[in-house]
């Protein structure tokens, strides 16, 4: 079994690592956030045609041709938890 790592990363943050920028290439699954930059299907910020580096996937992995185990992959490091964004967080500030 895999220990999750403490750190929590935020929305933001999971957003802002595309890969550009000198940032890694971030993608968060079921609230865990994983660092795909050494990943040679992530070489370009695009995985085949589909999916963008700092997205959360959990949506759209159900109609992916793979499993889970693609996480388990040697170049996949497990970063942390995706922080949960509260109401404050998600509403625009007004002002």
């Amino acid at each position: 079994m895999t220990t999750i790592p403490d750190r929590e990363i935020t929305e933001m943050e999971l957003r802002r690592s595309t890969g550009e920028r000198g940032y890694p290439m971030y993608v968060a699954l079921r609230g865990i956030v994983y660092d795909v930059t050494s990943c040679p299907k992530w070489r370009t910020g695009l995985h085949e045609y589909l999916h963008f580096a700092g997205q959360d996937l959990t949506t759209a992995f159900a109609d992916a041709p793979h499993l889970e185990e693609v996480f388990l992959h040697p170049c996949v490091k497990m970063v942390g938890r995706l922080k949960p964004t509260t109401s404050a967080e998600a509403r625009p500030s007004s002002g």
